[in-house]
């Protein structure tokens, strides 16, 4: 038997770059599988939904952790195969609001580090927060794990207090404060346009080299203007020849549905003759601040006097709201403020223009004069105008909407985030060693019989 050759020094071992296996998503104050349109559910929940099928079907494990608000929630859910829902019990089920949320963080974080606890270490390979609240589990959760933090903050609170609605009551400072950790903290922030990321260097003082700008997709299968136009109308219960304008998201202050109605009473006001044709359909539920007068949007219709042209439609799921979209001739989403709008993304995908509110990411969202008009203010008067604007071109702007929404896919979003995940593994791993690292390290610097391993 031929001697075995000696040890050798083969000089400094490069490690392959990391491969993510498996996100932990922190998503504390709404639940992925929850209705979008009413209570805390709307854009981001869609987000998490989307972004996780596309990691799972690259082979990424995702295990998504909500507060459970139902004691008839099973702990654990499958939301499709490779996505794991876990329901945490973190303060009572019912009755809290997000404000209340702050003083369950404590209960939330302990069961997310236990559940982390029952596996080898080194389980999960990233954490990705949605809202400042799971970015504060996350930050604790990153140390204790020592995984890279990705935050997407979705809103925040400073941009939106600068552009409040009438009547809407200011983000705590709390959450000012609890914003500005998770900045400082994360690995990466996300930003959903280049706007957004320039808020959170202005605002934030977030450090440019770590806020990646990785737009939101849409579903074009799902979202698709290749259907039939008369057969979305009459499953959604309006004539032919109607003039539909659309409202989807939840009723309150912020998303600014009043502008509609009130931009609907100016078109009547002009052509009292539109009455007969005209319908309103506002898809969504209270949420928020608009909790507080939950009939708000009811009453404000009967004394504009067109309660009879305005009807009201609760959340409505996947398919049933494409035809909705289908169904209108204009979608309209006059939001004080939107860090992206996937409304205006989803309906341009059915073909359908938007009137938007030049704020935040629609800019980004509607492409002004292609998909649709963006507005600068709450005029109703200009909104008006642009509606009248809109329908005069819509052939045109609806063959833009289509092509404007295909430059957005949840796969792009889902490779930029996989890529972002990865720099930030390979970042932490350069710098934070853990003594089982450094021993295999040092292992893989010789080499056997010549052979480096």
């Amino acid at each position: 038997m031929p001697a075995r050759r000696p040890l050798r020094p083969v000089g400094p071992w490069h490690p392959r770059p990391p491969q993510v296996r498996r996100v932990a998503t922190l998503s504390v104050h709404t639940s992925p599988l929850d209705q979008p349109g009413a209570g805390d559910a709307g854009g981001m929940n869609v987000y998490v939904v989307e972004v996780s099928r596309r990691l799972a079907a690259r082979g990424i494990a995702v295990e998504i952790f909500t507060r459970a608000t139902s004691s008839d929630l099973p702990p654990v859910v499958e939301m499709v195969p490779g996505v794991t829902v876990r329901h945490v019990s973190a303060g009572p089920f019912e009755g809290l609001g997000k404000d209340d949320l702050p003083a369950q963080l404590c209960a939330f974080t302990a069961a997310v580090l236990r559940e982390e606890a029952r596996h080898e270490p080194g389980f999960y390979d990233v954490l990705h927060s949605h809202y400042w609240l799971s970015g504060q589990v996350g930050w604790l959760a990153r140390d204790r794990w020592g995984v890279p933090l990705v935050h997407s903050a979705h809103t925040l609170a400073k941009v939106k207090n600068a552009a409040l609605a009438e009547g809407d009551a200011p983000e705590p400072m709390a959450r000012v404060i609890g914003e500005e950790q998770v900045v400082a903290e994360a690995d990466r922030l996300i930003a959903n346009t280049v706007e957004e990321a320039r808020q959170l260097v202005r605002w934030y003082d977030a450090d440019p080299a770590r806020t990646l700008v990785v737009p939101p997709g849409v579903d074009l299968e799902r979202f698709t203007d290749r259907r039939d136009r008369a057969a979305a109308r009459r499953a959604v219960g309006v004539a032919d020849d109607a003039l539909v304008l659309l409202f989807v998201g939840r009723i309150q202050p912020l998303k600014a549905p009043d502008v509609l109605l009130h931009a609907a009473a100016r078109l009547l006001a002009d052509e009292p003759a539109l009455r007969a044709r005209l319908q309103v359909l506002v898809v969504g539920a209270p949420s928020g601040s608009g909790l507080a007068e939950p009939r708000q949007l009811q009453e404000l219709a009967v004394s504009l006097g067109i309660a009879d042209v305005v009807r009201f439609v609760p959340p409505q799921g996947p398919a049933a709201l494409a035809d909705h979209y289908r169904a209108a001739d204009v979608a309209v989403v006059p939001s004080h403020n939107e860090s992206f709008g996937l409304v205006a993304l989803e309906a341009q995908a059915c073909g359908t223009p938007v009137v938007a509110a030049a704020v935040g990411g629609l800019p980004t969202a509607v492409a002004d004069g292609v998909s649709g008009v963006l507005v600068d203010g709450h005029d109703p008067a200009d909104y008006a105008a642009a509606i009248r604007k809109v329908v005069e071109q819509r052939e045109v702007l609806s063959v833009g909407a289509r092509q404007h929404a295909e430059c957005f896919s949840w796969d792009r979003t889902a490779g930029s985030l996989v890529e972002a995940y990865t720099a930030a593994m390979g970042e932490m791993r350069a710098v934070v060693r853990s003594p089982r690292d450094r021993v295999r390290d040092a292992v893989r610097a010789f080499s056997v019989g010549g052979t480096a391993r």
